[in-house]
């Protein structure tokens, strides 16, 4: 059993953020209905890459959800949609601020027939202000938050993170909001409404960097792999690969010093304090990378990790996931998948927790799998009430030979 068993997610969301949030629900024991178009999430169609129709995209965030596809622009759909929330402990949506109104299934409308509903709203700059009917979407909102601003070379272009930076920052914010609002309706036996939206995390994730705008009122710049505040404390290249030199206090600097052979370094004046390499920062890390240049990164990897000093190579994402450290924290789960057979995916980092642990339920789902299933158990209907709503394409389950069974 997980921590978040008998707990019942209603997912109305799509693309990364809000899905996202509800695969840790999923993970930590929650039983979540994905509920999407009859012509499934967007991410279903983003690739490649594809296997067997199946993107690397939508099973990066989806595993342990039921799918039910159901039309929200049919009246029947919707009045689905409403009996099912009646019965969810939470729900999560990322349409535009206003829309699922049209519907009746907004936050006022279903805490009328169901009081203790959790309700997520995730959109790109919340449900007031200025821009509340604009759409968000994470490069955008990357661009309009200042991160783009401090990433990459001084003298480069503007640079997004390499994934959606911003999207995966608001689905954790989103699951801890959940988890705390689920807290307090066991004091008080009342659900709430959540506004979250990608801007006020974005800017919320600028912490020091906007923490000393605000306290100099001079916006920071990029300074390549550098850090603002700390030195030395960024990529180094040896004489064949990069590799990352995380120096975070004196005591770890002066053993730095030790193990390249040069007292001097430590003994320097200039650069005895964190705040003087800071400000003498140009000539200290030139001379270290010409040091570094000197030797293959795997010789200083070995040296200074004897030493006690924090250094790790500059991988790719193959590396990362061949390091022996991976293996030993099983940081990749095989589930079974339907069409696909045995799949690896990115285990949760909540598995280590030692009496209820993260685990996959199941894996990614099939546009529509579970429509009859949840329906038919959780609503009751029949199969002579389901045909007709599936012909008329108010409902849509997976073809036959798609499902597991």
């Amino acid at each position: 059993m997980g921590a978040l068993d008998g707990l019942v997610v209603l997912d109305l969301s799509r693309i990364l953020a809000g899905p996202y949030a509800t695969q840790m629900l999923a993970d930590l024991g929650a039983e979540v209905w994905k509920v999407e178009s009859p012509w499934g999430d967007d991410t279903r169609r983003w690739g490649p890459p594809f296997r067997e129709g199946e993107s690397a995209y939508f099973l990066s965030t989806n595993r342990g959800k039921k799918s039910l596809a159901i039309n929200l622009k049919d009246p029947r759909g919707q009045r689905l949609v409403r009996r099912l929330a009646e019965r969810a402990d939470v729900l999560v949506e990322n349409f535009k601020a206003g829309d699922l109104a049209r519907y009746g299934l907004d936050y006022p409308s279903l805490a009328e027939v169901n009081p203790r509903l959790v309700y997520a709203s995730i959109t790109g700059f919340g449900q007031t202000g200025p821009r509340a009917a604009e759409p968000g979407y994470d490069a955008a909102l990357q661009g309009m938050t200042g991160i783009m601003s401090v990433t990459g070379e001084p003298d480069g272009p503007p640079m997004k993170v390499g994934v959606a930076w911003i999207d995966v920052l608001t689905g954790l914010t989103a699951a801890v909001g959940i988890l705390a609002a689920l807290r307090e309706r066991d004091r008080s036996g009342r659900g709430q409404h959540l506004d979250l939206a990608l801007f006020d995390v974005g800017v919320a994730a600028m912490v020091n960097q906007a923490q000393a705008y605000l306290m100099t009122g001079l916006a920071p710049t990029r300074m390549g792999n550098a850090h603002p505040q700390i030195v030395p404390y960024q990529a180094f290249e040896a004489r064949d690969k990069w590799f990352i030199l995380a120096v975070g206090n004196d005591a770890q600097y002066q053993r730095l010093t030790e193990a390249l052979g040069r007292p001097d370094l430590w003994d320097d004046e200039r650069f005895r304090t964190n705040a003087g390499r800071v400000e003498h920062r140009e000539a200290l890390v030139a001379e270290l990378a010409r040091i570094f240049r000197t030797r293959d990164r795997g010789d200083w990897l070995e040296l200074l990790r004897t030493a006690g000093v924090p250094v790790t190579p500059v991988n790719d994402v193959g590396e990362a996931l061949a390091d022996p450290q991976a293996e030993a924290r099983g940081l990749l789960w095989e589930v079974a998948h339907p069409r696909l057979g045995p799949t690896p995916l990115l285990a949760s980092p909540l598995q280590h927790m030692s009496r209820t642990p993260a685990a996959p339920a199941a894996a990614p789902p099939l546009l529509g799998q579970h429509t009859r299933e949840v329906l038919s158990g959780a609503l009751g209907l029949t199969a002579e009430e389901l045909e007709p709503l599936e012909a008329e394409g108010v409902i849509k389950s997976a073809a036959a030979d798609e499902n597991p069974a």
